[in-house]
């Protein structure tokens, strides 16, 4: 592992990459497609990453304060990624409508990623990790999911509420059906979008893609594809892809109480604050959060100013004692209860069996994301089949588990797309 980060930071390096602004497409001569189907185009251009300086690159001309820093494993491994590839990537940004957490109309901004040439092997519905920062956001930056319309695949990312065009707003951190419901909400107008421009897109079934906040959200994209409501059978699944996702949310808090640690410092309160605003009555974060973070969370969380990394820095611990009250860690207290309910029924329930092919990716060291996750989703598929008494052959899904030890939860995101692209190639 150690090998293959050295040898992606000598690349780029090596690569003479230059600071050259990739050419705007003319909106004009695109006035038929720039508001179609739902889908309104901000912006558009041609991406060509043999051409840019990885470490920092503003990714849009009139971008002004959209300057974001590359310094993390995850965007020096998209910067090798995307300069090997061959073709050119056209990126579009754009908004919908979706709804918030109390189900009312919101516009909210994403990102189409797909191949210069218009030929699309398959669309990639694509739900993103964890990002502190507007900068860091699919609208705003080129995400690594993007990597893969560089392979003849379209990709589309929605930015989420809290990030692009709702920056001003809090991001409903882990909401599940918010959040799967923004992605799929996106991909509803993105695909037909696609197909007034002309693209020939090869088959028909989707592809989902996610990990860390991503991998949970995906499964739960998956879920909403494959129960009755709003969404059910609106794509076909060809494979889900997730890795290190949270999908019990309250073992993850649980297991990172109980070590007194977490390998993403400002996750926690991300998850205490998501977790409030999807509540009838919020939660006070005084009763939850300690000095410095109690008085600070606010700017730090919401001002969408700092990345993952600089809001963890300023959090200044990885100890859940320093960060958390006594009370805040005790299920008995009334109002941790509360929160404690939130936390499961925004999980994966026991009862939701996945009916498409799933890969399940999760590194058995990960310290950020309990590898606890993914087991819980591997026993309620065999339990289910016990329980049941119906052989697996007859009743299982096509899974494929991937566990190992693939390093942190930085390191096993890398390993994560790495094995991803080698199944899609």
């Amino acid at each position: 592992m150690k090998n293959l980060l050295s040898s992606i930071a000598v690349l780029l390096l090596i690569s003479g990459c230059s600071h050259d602004i990739p050419e705007f497409v003319d909106l004009d001569r695109l006035n038929d497609t720039k508001s179609a189907c739902g889908f309104t185009v901000l912006r558009e251009n041609d991406f060509d990453a043999t051409a840019v300086d990885w470490n920092t690159y503003d990714f849009w001309e009139d971008g002004g304060d959209t300057k974001a820093t590359y310094t993390n494993l995850i965007n020096f491994a998209t910067g090798f990624l995307s300069s090997i590839a061959t073709s050119r990537v056209h990126q579009v940004v754009g908004t919908y409508t979706s709804t918030d957490v109390d189900g009312n109309p919101i516009t909210v901004s994403g990102k189409i990623f797909y191949p210069k040439d218009g030929k699309v092997r398959n669309v990639i519905i694509a739900s993103h990790y964890t990002i502190g920062s507007n900068a860091e956001c699919p609208s705003e930056s080129y995400s690594f999911e993007g990597i893969y319309a560089a392979f003849g695949y379209a990709v589309i990312v929605s930015d989420y509420i809290g990030f692009g065009v709702t920056a001003d707003k809090i991001h409903p951190y882990l909401q599940a059906n918010t959040c799967a419901g923004n992605v799929l909400d996106m991909a509803l107008v993105a695909v037909p979008f696609l197909k007034v421009r002309g693209l020939k897109i090869a088959d028909d079934s989707v592809i989902l893609l996610g990990y860390s906040q991503g991998g949970a959200c995906t499964l739960h994209v998956q879920r909403l594809l494959e129960t009755p409501g709003k969404y059910e059978g609106a794509f076909k699944i060809k494979k889900n892809y997730c890795g290190g996702g949270p999908y019990d949310i309250a073992m993850t808090y649980d297991v990172s109480i109980k070590k007194d640690k977490t390998g993403i410092p400002c996750a926690i309160p991300m998850i205490v604050q998501g977790m409030s605003i999807g509540m009838a009555k919020p939660l006070d974060m005084d009763y939850f959060f300690k000095d410095p973070l109690k008085s600070n969370y606010s700017d730090w969380l919401n001002s969408k100013r700092y990345t993952v990394q600089q809001i963890s820095t300023l959090i200044g611990t990885d100890r859940l004692s320093e960060m958390l009250t006594a009370d805040g860690c005790d299920k008995s207290k009334p109002e941790t209860a509360r929160f404690y309910m939130e936390l499961k029924s925004n999980s994966i329930s026991e009862k939701y069996f996945p009916e498409a092919p799933l890969y399940l990716f999760h590194s058995e060291d990960d310290q950020t994301v309990p590898f606890v996750n993914s087991q819980i989703i591997q026993r309620q598929i065999k339990g289910r089949v016990a329980i049941n008494g119906i052989t697996p052959e007859k009743y299982l899904p096509d899974v494929e588990y991937d566990f190992g030890h693939y390093g942190n939860h930085q390191q096993g995101a890398t390993q994560f797309f790495l094995k991803v692209l080698q199944k899609l190639k």
